[in-house]
């Protein structure tokens, strides 16, 4: 009997009589299997990816994805955006996977239930060159280093005691703010400009020990700091685009954040070498500045159990600066705008303030400001209609995580609209409306725990400075409204101010506030 040989298939046969015709070398057969392997590979990605449940998202443009959406407001252009595709929604901005949050439920799904799967932050360029390569808080990857660094801030900076121990410098600077409008009255006042310098003494003073206010270091100060706030809010393409990273270069971007940098670790550097050539002197209990602070932990590692590098000094004293000063001023900024044009709110303030403090003559100190629902009142109301950072600042899924039944994959940059929830019309009765008064009877709070109002965020990653920005801002709008009466220059109606915002990370009032004080007879 004869065996019959047995018929290959006819793919074989083809790729058989391929290899023999071309007479391929085993380097070449190796690039034909890698191919072959890198096809399969993305194939089965691909499939895997599909049937992920995905958020809603629009329709996108090649490359650029739904960068083109965003428009010069964003936190109001994804607004209208989620009104379409609802409160979670899926964005491609460039090559960066973006998670928006639009709703106090989906905030809460993320910053609360899933709260450890976010708390990462978004690696940023220009976040590397501005913050000495993540070693703040505010935009440190979660891991330890953070953990340490947030707990420095949290117990020894910006603790309860530490904010009530710093209030005399509140309290002296607040006197001097109102020292310097009555000089003025009744001419006109650029309270924008007041309100950056006050936020910025108060600050630097509670850092460093001294202020920058004025002359020519207090001129070199404020433009250091405006030139630093406009560019970490500013937008880098290459961080969305990588092929276009070059164009960062091309415009003279990366040189610019690059001598900021330089600038202002040079100003930092000073600050630490004089706080370490008077470390000896004595100072009265509760004196300590924040440099001098970290200098104590950096020189004795028991008083904290890890011990920090100068750089991560200066990193953190750059994050008390930038936040402690320009978000603290566009909230009093926004506040006292309201109040203008809302003069009905505004004298029933003032009515409380007057009836209520100890002594009608002088300054109302930080403890009477406790005493004061209606002042809290309009600073919630305030910070609902305006947060400082609309879109907080993002973060990154660690890894992959469900949410509200949607697939997150790790590495999916996202963005809490807190301005869109603060507006939302499901949780607010005429969102739109200032009205302080929703407020007096409800337990609705700013800390992180009620997510219908997160103007500083909430989790681990909300800000760890709250109560510091808060007593200032209610120390200054107190005195403000209790020494004198307010109105809008040459006549003009509330109605009429001008409310344009402007860009960036936090948003302030693009036109400056003028307004006139008159003096209050008791």
């Amino acid at each position: 009997m004869v065996t019959q040989p047995l018929k290959m298939p006819a793919h074989s046969r083809i790729i058989e009589q391929l290899v023999s015709s071309l007479q391929l070398k085993p380097f070449v057969l190796s690039l034909i299997i890698l191919a072959l392997t890198i096809f399969l590979i993305k194939r089965l990605f691909a499939t895997s990816i599909s049937q992920k449940k995905l958020p809603p998202s629009p329709s996108k443009v090649p490359v650029i994805g739904h960068l083109h959406k965003l428009g010069i407001y964003p936190h109001r252009s994804l607004q209208k955006l989620s009104h379409k595709y609802g409160p979670l929604m899926l964005l491609r901005l460039g090559s960066v996977p973006t998670l928006v949050v639009s709703s106090a439920e989906a905030a809460q799904e993320v910053m609360k239930t899933h709260d450890l799967a976010f708390a990462d932050r978004p690696r940023l360029k220009l976040n590397e060159k501005l913050l000495y390569n993540y070693k703040d808080v505010a935009t440190a990857p979660y891991g330890e280093y953070w953990r340490q660094m947030k707990s420095i801030c949290v117990i020894q900076l910006l603790s309860n005691k530490r904010v009530y121990d710093t209030r005399t410098v509140r309290e002296n600077e607040t006197a001097l703010l109102v020292m310097k409008i009555a000089e003025c009255s009744p001419s006109v006042v650029d309270l924008s400009d007041l309100f950056m310098a006050y936020t910025s003494d108060i600050v630097s003073m509670s850092a460093f020990g001294r202020k920058f206010s004025e002359g020519e270091s207090g001129r070199q100060f404020r433009r250091m700091m405006k030139e630093f706030v406009s560019l970490l809010g500013g937008f880098d393409v290459g961080t969305y685009i990588p092929q276009l990273a070059w164009f960062g270069t091309v415009t003279g971007l990366y040189n610019k954040v690059d001598a900021v940098a330089k600038e202002f670790d040079e100003f930092l550097e000073r600050i630490v070498d004089e706080h370490i050539s008077t470390s000896k002197r004595e100072k009265v209990e509760g004196a300590e500045d924040f440099v001098d602070v970290l200098l104590q932990i950096y020189n004795d590692k028991s008083i904290t159990g890890f011990s920090i590098d100068r750089e991560s000094i200066k990193a953190i004293v750059l994050d008390v600066l930038a936040a402690g000063t320009d978000t603290t001023y566009t909230v009093l900024e926004w506040a006292m705008t309201e109040l203008l044009r809302h003069p009905q709110v505004m004298k029933k303030l003032q009515n409380e303030l007057r009836l209520n403090s100890r002594n009608k003559s002088d300054i109302i100190a930080q403890d009477d400001c406790e005493k004061m629902p209606y002042l809290k009142a309009v600073f919630k109301e305030t910070l609902r209609i305006h947060p400082p950072i609309p879109l907080l600042v993002p973060r990154e899924a660690r890894n992959d995580v469900s949410v509200m039944g949607y697939d997150i994959v790790a590495k999916t940059m996202v963005i809490v609209n807190a301005w869109a929830i603060g507006r939302d019309p499901t949780i607010w009765d005429e969102p739109d409306e200032f009205r302080p008064e929703r407020f007096l009877n409800s337990t609705v709070d700013i800390r992180g725990h009620d997510f219908q109002l997160i103007p500083f965020g909430a989790g681990r990653r909300s800000c760890p400075g709250i109560s510091f920005a808060m007593v200032t801002n209610e120390l200054a709008l107190a005195n403000l409204l209790h020494k004198f009466d307010w109105e809008l220059p040459n006549g003009m109606k509330g109605g009429n101010l001008d409310m344009t915002e402007t860009t960036g990370l936090a948003i302030h009032k693009k036109e400056p506030l003028l307004a006139v004080a008159i003096p209050y007879s008791i």
